[in-house]
């Protein structure tokens, strides 16, 4: 695969990640959030996911776009993998509300379409 093609296949999947704790979280409140062990668990999970995906960013993309923020979202991603034991729900909440709408829209633009399939 081409670099090109593995950096939009790795934006994809930090974009999808996101949409998913978007759609998991609604328009759940902490309160309720702060409850639901097992919406807290798909909420890691996707975070986790859409920072593995942004460690496999080629250097050259990251640095072409400067505005997503790399090193934070990769951290994030370290935390829930290796000080599992250390993650604050509140801050993952905080992700979720302020921080995943932005990314999810700067995410967008740098994606290629699909190609057509041919029928």
């Amino acid at each position: 695969m081409l670099p090109e093609q593995r950096d939009a296949a790795y934006l994809w999947d930090m974009l999808e990640a996101a949409k998913q704790a978007l759609e998991i979280t609604g328009n759940m409140t902490y309160a309720r959030y702060s409850e639901e062990r097992v919406v807290q668990l798909a909420v890691e999970r996707t975070i986790e996911i859409i920072g593995e995906a942004a460690r496999k960013v080629s250097e050259p993309l990251k640095t072409a776009h400067p505005e997503i923020p790399w090193r934070q979202i990769i951290a994030q991603r370290h935390v829930i993998a290796h000080e599992y034991g250390d993650i604050k729900q509140d801050r993952l909440w905080l992700v979720v509300t302020a921080r995943l709408p932005e990314l999810v829209a700067q995410l967008r633009p740098l994606i290629p379409p699909q190609p057509q399939s041919a029928e």
